[in-house]
């Protein structure tokens, strides 16, 4: 069974799970009420990711990237909200070949990096793996939505809404880059602070610009009709279309959809810029959820250009 299909059937399944769930699975994190006598309609975004030994990384990796790789996958998502990572959880399935000196060393950095973010490491759980068995990390962070635009998600794109990206994709897997890589924290709060609502729908870009493209117009049952020839390529992705690009995978730039009224900044905290790639368009039954539009005009399916697991 394909990833996405999964996740459709448990979002598809997990509709009225209480009063203290705003937001349930199905989008970059889960938006909660902490309790029930919090005003707010959600103070709390939380956010789960893995990390797989052969899957997201090599084994020859160095573990500070290892643990560099862990913590930013979920800084993401909570960048993808608009949110702001406050605390996070880690645990580790650790091969027997693993000395314990690899073991401190990984969960040393994971800590600096964790409180890097100012999201410390405040607990978790440790096992040990058959041998052969790849490394698995787990990590969980919550997070406080933005305090006047409150959580963004990918189901309130609007017709009319213009598209847009951070910074540039393309080849992060390929030369190194998705080791490496910050979370559009900061930059996400900075975008809600100065669009506020005007500021639609957002995701991360994490399984490729087209799937995840996809998934904004699937959950607002819009579609996203990009142009190709506006898409900003990496310095890495030489030599490689946007059609290509789109598919790569492991950016984690935001994608976010906004009214077209020139409000929403040419620039973000850390010099990161922002490209307006395309518009939201009204979708037909059936139709894709997002098209590339090449220099010859002709529209691309693209909303299962990306990673998907199968």
């Amino acid at each position: 069974m394909l990833e996405s299909r999964l996740l459709r059937l448990i979002a598809d399944r997990s509709k009225n799970l209480g009063p203290l769930v705003v937001v349930g699975p199905g989008d970059d994190c889960a938006a909660l009420r902490a309790g029930p006598d919090s005003a707010l309609p959600a103070n709390l975004l939380i956010t789960v990711d893995q990390l797989i030994q052969g899957r997201h990384f090599t084994p020859d990796t160095p573990l500070n990237a290892v643990a560099h790789k862990a913590i930013a996958r979920s800084v993401s998502d909570i960048a993808a909200m608009a949110g702001t990572p406050v605390w996070s959880l880690a645990t580790g399935a650790l091969p027997p070949s693993m000395t314990d000196s690899d073991a401190d060393a990984l969960f040393h950095a994971m800590h600096a990096i964790a409180r890097s973010f100012d999201c410390p490491l405040v607990g978790g759980d440790l096992a040990s793996l058959p041998a052969g068995a790849p490394m698995v990390l787990t990590v969980t962070i919550a997070g406080t939505p933005h305090p006047t635009r409150g959580p963004v998600l990918r189901s309130t794109a609007i017709v009319g809404d213009a598209v847009f990206v951070t910074g540039s994709i393309g080849g992060s897997f390929t030369s190194g880059r998705h080791l490496t890589f910050e979370p559009m924290h900061l930059q996400a709060v900075a975008l809600a602070d100065a669009m506020g609502s005007r500021l639609h729908s957002m995701i991360d870009i994490s399984d490729g610009l087209g799937r995840d493209a996809g998934r904004i117009g699937e959950a607002s049952e819009v579609c996203l009709r990009i142009v190709a020839s506006e898409i900003p390529l990496h310095p890495d992705a030489a030599g490689r279309g946007p059609l290509a690009c789109a598919g790569d995978g492991e950016d984690y730039q935001l994608l976010f959809t906004a009214l077209d009224d020139g409000s929403c900044p040419a620039e973000l905290p850390g010099g990161v810029r922002v490209t307006k790639i395309g518009r939201v368009e009204r979708r037909e039954k059936s139709a894709p959820a997002c098209v590339i539009i090449d220099d010859k005009g002709r529209a691309h399916d693209a909303s299962a250009l990306g990673w998907d697991h199968a």
